[in-house]
């Protein structure tokens, strides 16, 4: 089934070359059937890579999904045209007196900062209450795990001696939980941030359930309803995006290191192996099942 999509998108015809299927939203709309609502709220900078590394794994379902990007008034974007947010991307206030199945909240380059000092640290807060009763599932994504894990429990970050950076691999820990079905019991997911979690104090955390982890900490947490998801990597990044951070802090003449388990004998002048693609394809196709599954069919029953 197609992923549905604003008519003049601009990612629209890099996805539709790459063969994900793409309904335009007048087509959707004479469609007698109801299909998944998911709102991304994306905190990028660079908006147009992030919205086709989504909507990549969001199109590859059997569901037909309805998508609306959301950008925060809070905040300044510096690399995107105000004209290009005016026109594909919504308000908290144009969405808050809506409902949606889920909710996807990316990452974003501040976590060095304390969460108090973003800019837009209130607003992101009223939006995490809102999804309470708005949203059915809400999943978060590196940066923004972080924020919600700190907002909703309390657990602490700790800037690292060197970024946690590269591709690293991750065991199951729990195998139960229809966000893993059909994972290998070990996998690859790429790592990019300066920060850690408190392990101790999440793994104390009752309500949380850890799925999988590395050495590099817990990769994917979630709550046993499925409200709540964190992602502590980049499963959606694509095969160059590691590369292309790497260039950028080279440039920058920053200390950085080659990607861990990213270049063929960790070689830099060569071809990256992007070994995540399947097991990032297959989660974002759990969660939509998961999320098509327990939904409620009238999302005001959210608020109930």
């Amino acid at each position: 089934m197609p992923i549905c999509i604003q008519n003049e998108l601009p990612v629209k015809n890099k996805l539709l070359e790459e063969g994900v299927v793409v309904i335009e939203e007048n087509r959707a709309k004479n469609q007698d059937i109801r299909p998944l609502k998911i709102l991304i709220l994306n905190l990028m900078p660079k908006k147009e890579e992030t919205e086709r590394q989504l909507l990549r794994l969001l199109g590859n379902s059997p569901l037909q999904i309805t998508v609306e990007f959301l950008h925060t008034t809070s905040h300044i974007a510096k690399n995107t045209a105000q004209s290009y947010l005016e026109k594909f991307y919504k308000t908290f206030d144009e969405v808050k007196d809506k409902y949606y199945d889920g909710l996807i909240i990316t990452g974003a380059p501040i976590e060095q900062l304390e969460f108090e000092d973003v800019n837009y640290w209130g607003e992101l807060n009223s939006i995490f209450e809102w999804s309470k009763t708005h949203v059915f599932s809400c999943l978060h994504i590196c940066w923004a795990a972080q924020a919600r894990l700190y907002n909703d429990y309390k657990i602490a970050k700790t800037i690292q001696p060197a970024k946690v950076f590269g591709v690293f691999e991750h065991e199951i820990v729990e195998s139960g939980n229809p966000l893993i079905r059909g994972f290998s019991d070990v996998f690859l997911a790429p790592h990019s941030r300066h920060t850690h979690i408190d392990e101790n104090k999440l793994a104390s955390t009752k309500e949380l359930e850890i799925l999988a982890k590395s050495e590099v900490g817990s990769l994917l947490i979630s709550t046993e309803d499925l409200r709540k998801i964190f992602i502590t990597g980049h499963l959606e990044y694509d095969r160059e995006t590691l590369l292309g951070e790497y260039r950028r802090d080279k440039d920058k003449g920053l200390e950085i290191q080659v990607p861990v388990n990213y270049f063929p004998n960790n070689d830099d002048t060569k071809k990256p192996l992007q070994t995540w693609k399947t097991t990032a394809h297959l989660f974002y196709h759990n969660w939509l099942n998961a999320v098509y599954q327990l939904t409620p069919y009238d999302l005001k029953d959210l608020a109930k």
